[in-house]
């Protein structure tokens, strides 16, 4: 099972589509509401940092299945890539409450808490890859 779309953000469209892709997915994978939204919020989070701070990257939305000791597992995995500034201090970025933009500051902190798993890779001056999958219970 290996449904990937990758939509690439440089404008507030950009946004919206790979908000709409996520959701999708997320429905033809089988998450309920809630986490659909969950999925979508975090999406929304990672397409708007790309658009902010990268001007340009993409967002690439994949059904994953896995094997454990309960048997297959079923998620969606979100990678937000670009080739932007990359981020100086991570851990000062992954604090809650931390902002740049003026926003709330709910940002990556807030992308971390809604899935289930997050890996941040930023190389100063190359760019920036985010990782995160939800696991569909």
């Amino acid at each position: 099972m290996s449904i990937q779309s990758c939509v690439e953000v440089h404008t507030e469209w950009g946004i919206v589509s790979a908000r709409q892709a996520g959701r999708n997915l997320a429905k033809d994978v089988g998450f309920g509401n809630v986490d659909q939204a969950r999925i979508t919020t975090a999406i929304s989070e990672l397409a708007r940092n790309i658009y902010l701070y990268a001007d340009k990257g993409e967002i690439c939305i994949e059904a994953i299945q896995e094997l454990d000791k309960h048997g297959a597992k079923k998620g969606i995995k979100v990678t937000a890539r670009d080739k932007g500034p990359g981020i100086k201090n991570v851990r000062e970025v992954m604090s809650d409450g931390f902002t740049t933009s003026g926003g709330l500051g709910a940002g990556l902190p807030g992308v971390k808490r809604l899935m289930d798993e997050f890996d941040i890779d930023s190389v100063s001056g190359e760019g920036t890859v985010i990782t995160t999958i939800k696991w569909l219970r």
